[in-house]
């Protein structure tokens, strides 16, 4: 899962944590191989190259999910929920809310668009993921 591909996301910073959660994916690439990711993850071939390739992608955590399940024995929405429980419960250990978390982000979003990523009502790419990840492990050291 996304959420455990670093031992230590707290001294990571999230543009080395967003490339740790697209080296996860790019493996399951190599593993499975593009034609199949895609018809299984219901992602398009050519961004799965390009995530293979190493190049600059907008995913979402949504399709992010959908190419982890392909090497998991489990489905794509409940990885999500998963992930985005594990994110609000280290918002509760680190005490933090959501209109902290999106200024310490750093990030152009409000605490409004931060609750509705965790609640999985709003699409979140992985360089945002990576931002509230960060932020969390880091209230939680």
């Amino acid at each position: 899962m996304l959420y455990d591909v670093v031992d230590d996301p707290a001294s990571r910073t999230a543009s080395e944590l967003r490339a740790a959660y697209e080296r996860a994916l790019a493996d399951v690439v190599d593993t499975h191989g593009v034609a199949a990711v895609a018809a299984d993850a219901d992602v398009d071939e050519d961004r799965l190259r390009a995530l293979a390739a190493g190049d600059d992608l907008d995913l979402t955590v949504e399709e992010a999910m959908a190419v982890l399940a392909v090497d998991a024995d489990r489905d794509a929405e409940t990885m999500a929920l998963e992930l985005r429980d594990r994110l609000l419960m280290g918002m509760t250990t680190g005490v933090l809310d959501v209109d902290t978390l999106a200024a310490e982000t750093g990030l152009d979003i409000s605490g409004q668009e931060v609750q509705q990523s965790l609640e999985g009502r709003r699409q979140t790419t992985l360089d945002e993921l990576a931002a509230i990840h960060r932020v969390i492990a880091t209230r939680n050291q």
